[in-house]
């Protein structure tokens, strides 16, 4: 097929996906939402019907391949080699408080002067940064030299007064929905580990090491720690704390109580014992307690996390602590696990912090603890091939292990579309010298322990890289 052969078939997804976005918004009563307009959550509605997502997920892959022909190759590989320009104008944007300054201001948008005067930059070098991001649809040119939000620059607003995150600038991220923290986070710690990404290939010494005390991060910010040891510091309490708050922002971007589509939970008998293996302040378990009742569930974490997890739950779910039906334990995952009759080991977002080498580890000490009714549960991110490829289970027939792919000529894997997976798997090897993985790589990894991958539960009306639930069975106990 020649390359107009392709763009004609691209631009045809396009114009079907607009057609279906157009012709169901027309009927439910929600519209695309402008580009010039600040984001808020009820803009989103139109996406929550799952042939529009699909459409708007077909169009913008579409779009970007289309892009990846027409554009010069070298302006296309500069595109990427220059992201850190990007990222700089980002950063140097959101730590001014640029957007609060321009919500303030409203859609007539502010001078640069006027932005200047109120954060205290240099009006000239901050003028050429929201230029710069105007190009690509961050903040928008009203007029020349005057600057106003987009949907895309909105994302960075904490909601707060822009003078009272002047005046308090430790105070920022605080009561607010996180996101802008989780970006200003990715924007210092993972950004400082990625200009010595490199380094730790190069080294012979930490190129094949999975150790995380040899990160980028731990050889950016001069440390011998791991992140978590890091921000154990009395100085780092900012870091800590932003990290912190950004998580919470993340959890945001997932279905309200995901966690009770990851796993048949109506199926375990009453009494069956649920373990948390690292499950912080046991955020997940709390939604299970609420709606099943009749499991009994032990959260597991270090000291700190337990301590103040017996603060919250205390507060938010007072029977089920009191009662014994929840129980918070301190315990090292890496040592022998204590509970020998779990139905469930249930491990959220655990996996893609570690190494196979470290993950081999606590992994095994679940299977020598596991019966031959115990499950595995791993909640994390399943990378797809970026090829079509109906075996991507490498034929072991585990259902759900292949994702819905999208239709050709577009990559399988929707492209651009769901970057964001392929940032965390990036940011993983950043920050902990770990990585998100695919159902092959799951899949050979849990052999190795002692568990075999039995079926992949994703998310109902459509498939992203984002959180989906391996279900494993031990066969050694």
């Amino acid at each position: 097929m020649t390359s107009i052969q392709v763009a004609r078939q691209l631009l045809d997804h396009m114009t079907k996906s607009l057609d279906v976005i157009e012709q169901t918004c027309a009927t439910n009563g929600t519209k695309l939402p402008e580009l010039n307009e600040p984001f808020s959550p009820p803009t989103e509605a139109f996406r929550a019907d799952p042939k529009v997502a699909e459409a708007a997920s077909i169009a913008s892959a579409a779009a970007v391949h289309l892009a990846a022909i027409l554009t010069p190759p070298q302006v296309t590989l500069y595109h990427f080699t220059g992201g850190h320009f990007r990222a700089a104008a980002i950063r140097a944007c959101l730590e001014s408080n640029v957007t609060e300054i321009l919500r303030e201001a409203g859609p007539q948008g502010l001078h640069v002067k006027d932005i200047a005067a109120k954060n205290g930059q240099d009006p000239l070098k901050l003028g050429r940064f929201l230029r710069f991001l105007a190009t690509n649809h961050v903040y928008r040119e009203v007029t020349p030299d005057v600057f106003a939000n987009t949907r895309i620059s909105s994302m960075l607003d904490t909601l707060k007064p822009s003078a009272e995150i002047i005046a308090k600038p430790e105070s920022k991220h605080v009561g607010t929905f996180g996101f802008p923290a989780f970006l200003s986070h990715h924007l210092d710690e993972a950004f400082k580990a990625a200009a010595w990404s490199w380094e730790v290939l190069e080294d012979p010494k930490t190129r094949k090491s999975g150790d995380p005390h040899a990160s980028p991060f731990a050889r950016a910010l001069k440390t011998d720690q791991t992140l978590w040891e890091f921000y154990e510091r009395p100085e780092e309490s900012f870091r800590q704390q932003r990290f912190a708050i950004g998580m919470h922002g993340v959890q945001a971007l997932e279905p309200p109580d995901s966690i009770l589509g990851a796993f048949d939970w109506k199926s375990l008998p009453a009494d069956s014992l649920v373990v948390d293996v690292g499950g912080g302040v046991g955020t997940s378990s709390m939604s299970l307690a609420t709606h099943f009742p009749q499991l009994k569930i032990v959260v597991q974490d270090l000291p700190g996390a337990i301590e103040e997890g017996k603060t919250i739950w205390a507060e938010k779910h007072p029977e089920a602590f009191k009662s014994g039906r929840v129980q918070l334990e301190a315990h090292d995952f890496f040592k022998p696990q204590p509970r020998k009759n779990a139905s469930v080991f249930l491990l959220k977002q655990i996996t893609h912090d570690w190494s196979d080498e470290f993950c081999v580890k606590f992994l095994t000490r679940l299977s020598e603890a596991a019966t031959k009714n115990t499950v595995l549960l791993l909640v994390d991110s399943v990378m797809p091939f970026a090829c079509h490829d109906s075996h991507g289970d490498a034929n072991d027939d585990i259902p759900g292990a292949v994702p819905r792919e999208a239709p050709a000529p577009l990559l399988a894997n929707y492209g651009h579309t769901n970057l964001m997976g392929y940032n965390a798997d990036i940011d993983m090897f950043l920050l902990f010298n770990s990585q998100e993985r695919t159902i092959r790589h799951i899949n050979d990894l849990l052999r190795g322990c002692g568990w075999k991958v039995v079926k992949v539960n994703r998310h109902e009306g459509g498939d992203s890289t984002f959180l989906q639930a391996i279900e494993a069975v031990s066969f050694r106990a």
